[in-house]
């Protein structure tokens, strides 16, 4: 096709375009879909008899905060990596949360072995975290996908991976509400090594989910429509 012919066919049946919302606002979008769903799943549960008790304590407090910071800040960064010309140094905004989520939990380790020996480093099966972190992250996860999709796939797997983990840390988050598990190991490997577990998941099929044929097809259907 002749290049004049192509840009005069472009100017004459191309739909304006509504650029995307900032990343903090559709952050924001997104945790209001979250929390609905998490605190419904958290009511439908039923929250844990010690939670008035956990609420005092620094070592659950700081968990809690690291897992909800690490989760907001990765869909912060998920969504940045959408947008054409947003400077890759934004896929460190969740290091800062996940590192500070992570130290708690080893802190914690050490000061088990320390008061309890070997016996307070004691690794019990804990197989409900898989599914129970998946429950209380699967919506927030659905609503990702979808508004990821309308952006620019330019890293699939990296923006996937960052999804992924901001709802699997969110889904982390809900489920310290209603699950008594709180021995540190146990919670760094079943809990936290579930979201890394997810994580990686959700990566590996980040160029399956997220692809410009996608964004394409989408469009061509939104413009038929219209």
């Amino acid at each position: 096709m002749d290049t004049q012919k192509l840009i005069q066919t472009l100017a004459e049946t191309a739909q304006p375009m509504r650029p995307l919302r900032r990343p903090w606002a559709r952050t924001a979008m997104w945790l209001a879909i979250a929390f609905s769903y998490i605190a419904l799943v958290i009511y439908a549960m039923s929250p844990r008899t010690d939670l008035a008790v956990k609420l005092t304590e620094a070592r659950f407090v700081i968990e809690q905060f690291g897992a909800l910071a690490t989760g907001i800040a990765a869909a912060v960064a998920a969504f940045a990596t959408t947008i054409p010309g947003y400077s890759r140094k934004v896929l460190l905004l969740p290091a800062l949360p996940l590192a500070l989520w992570l130290g708690t939990l080893g802190q914690g380790c050490i000061s088990a072995l320390i008061q309890y020996g070997l016996g307070g480093l004691s690794l019990q099966p804990d197989w409900i975290c898989l599914p129970a972190i998946a429950l209380v992250g699967a919506i927030p996860a659905v609503a990702m996908a979808a508004m990821l999709r309308r952006g620019a796939p330019l890293f699939p797997h990296m923006s996937t991976a960052l999804g992924a983990l901001a709802a699997a840390g969110l889904g982390n988050f809900g489920l310290r509400f209603f699950h008594t598990q709180d021995a540190s190991l146990m919670v760094l490997v079943w809990q936290f090594g579930t979201v890394f577990a997810l994580t990686c998941l959700a990566g590996s099929f980040g160029r399956h989910l997220l692809s410009w044929n996608s964004i394409i097809g989408a469009t061509r259907r939104q413009s038929a429509i219209g």
